[in-house]
């Protein structure tokens, strides 16, 4: 499966499962760990999991390999190597602001420094 049609899935996916402010952030201009990021937020501890869980159902049996994950209640990083999702609650989402990091690294590569 292409890059692109691998982010589709996973964001059809988190949508199917009521994920919320679903973003991804294209990171193939900049020198950074992934391709792409995914960054979505859960309603609560629980429905963090329940996504994570359905990733892993939906698209290992479509050959995505799940390369490492960082489990809590409140945030779970999953690695699938050219790409890093985010699944968080609000609140934490909010504290780490995550989407201003990678903007800024974005916009400073597109202004050349």
């Amino acid at each position: 499966m292409e890059l692109e049609e691998r982010i589709e899935a996973i964001v059809a996916v988190l949508d199917e499962k009521k994920a919320e402010e679903i973003e991804v952030f294209n990171l193939d201009t900049i020198e950074y760990i992934a391709k792409r990021v995914v960054i979505a937020n859960a309603l609560n501890p629980k429905h963090t999991s329940a996504l994570y869980d359905a990733l892993k159902e939906k698209l290992k049996p479509r050959g995505e390999r799940f390369l490492y994950a960082d489990l809590s209640d409140e945030w779970i990083v999953v690695d699938l190597g050219d790409i890093l999702i985010h699944l968080m609650i609000p609140e934490y989402r909010r504290r780490y602001n995550i989407e201003a990091f990678l903007s800024e690294l974005i916009e400073k590569r597109t202004q050349g420094e």
